[in-house]
């Protein structure tokens, strides 16, 4: 795995991933992101970018849900995800292992 899985949990039984770098993050900034099903259970996966709200609550659940850093270079945004950071309702695991990796999202 090319990720830090943590001693942190998203979940309980699932360590939190986090990418090795912001720079590989390169995901969509504008346009509709469907989720896949691994990442986003409900029949409503599809997400507007350009709505804030439904910004965060794409990025709350793949931030969580993830199991892979793939999913994070293809759906997260370095710069988008410094933005919202501040706005995110993440686990406390989720958050800590982020911060502890990338300390840059501290100070967001």
């Amino acid at each position: 795995m090319s990720a830090t899985a943590s001693a942190y949990l998203a979940r309980p039984g699932r360590p939190a991933v986090v990418a090795r770098t912001l720079a590989e993050l390169t995901g969509p900034t504008a346009g509709i992101v469907e989720l896949p099903v691994r990442l986003m259970w409900s029949s409503e996966r599809a997400f507007d970018l350009a709505d804030p709200d439904e910004l965060l609550w794409m990025y709350e659940n793949v931030l969580r849900e993830t199991s892979r850093v793939d999913d994070l270079r293809e759906l997260i945004h370095a710069g988008t995800l410094r933005r919202v950071w501040p706005l995110l309702n993440l686990p406390r695991g989720v958050r800590l292992a982020w911060e502890g990796r990338h300390r840059s999202l501290r100070a967001a």
